[in-house]
């Protein structure tokens, strides 16, 4: 009858691998520790971070980079606000169907949780007065994180089709450094393509610039005058007489 086999010496057993890997893998380090439902940035909803704030460095160096990319091969200090403008254009029609999605998204959520079982999704605005309030206090809070200064209507009986939105100091010329020979530049003709992006989107054509009109108080103050055109001026007429609000 042979012997039983015996295990040779130099096999260690589960148990022994196990404790001698443990050793030499390295323990974590302290304050590195993942969140204790295991989730990270990547497990997070893209809606959840509406109210997220950029970092000033990151949009002043992306904004400049901008402004320099413009900067080329232009004529002049018009050229250069007309191609700022045109960046701005398609980040307008873009922010309005964020703007109205993230609206439907809430009426939504506080509906269900209303337990309603019907639920209507924003109109956009019919008429300008409702239109210029949402940019002024809607758009320019999601932009901002707050409302613009003042939003006017020219007195003067030949120019009705002309609306001003005034910004006292605007985030987007605060990093900014305009040399001497060219002080009539105003970096903001890229908000005012964004804003021109969000009438035309909703049906308003209409034409946006950038003036400066620097005070003592505010020598960065800028004001976005917005020309609608004549087919807008001739709804709005026909809607105020139909009662449309």
């Amino acid at each position: 009858m042979s012997s039983p086999t015996k295990r040779p010496s130099n096999i260690e057993s589960n148990e022994q691998q196990a404790s001698r890997q443990s050793q030499i893998m390295p323990q974590p380090i302290p304050g590195l520790r993942l969140p204790s439902n295991r989730k990270t940035i990547y497990d997070r909803h893209l809606n959840r971070s509406r109210n997220a704030d950029l970092s000033r460095a990151s949009f002043a160096y992306l904004f400049g980079e901008m402004v320099t990319y413009a900067q080329r091969r232009v004529t002049g200090i018009q050229d250069l606000e007309k191609r700022l403008n045109e960046h701005g254009y398609p980040l307008g029609l873009r922010l309005l169907d964020l703007l109205f999605y993230r609206s439907l998204s809430t009426s939504t959520s506080s509906s269900l949780s209303a337990s309603s079982t019907s639920s209507s999704p924003p109109n956009r605005p019919l008429r300008i007065l409702p239109l210029l309030q949402l940019i002024h206090g809607t758009l320019w809070r999601m932009l901002f994180q707050r409302p613009a200064d003042a939003l006017e209507h020219s007195v003067s009986p030949q120019t009705p089709n002309e609306y001003m939105i005034t910004d006292n100091d605007p985030l987007v010329n605060t990093y900014i450094s305009v040399p001497k020979e060219m002080s009539m530049l105003n970096c903001a003709a890229f908000v005012a393509g964004i804003i021109e992006g969000v009438c035309d989107g909703c049906g308003f054509e209409a034409k946006v610039t950038a003036h400066n009109q620097g005070t003592e108080m505010w020598p960065g103050r800028t004001v976005f005058l917005v020309r609608f055109g004549d087919s807008v001026m001739e709804r709005e007429k026909l809607l105020e007489r139909a009662g449309v609000k």
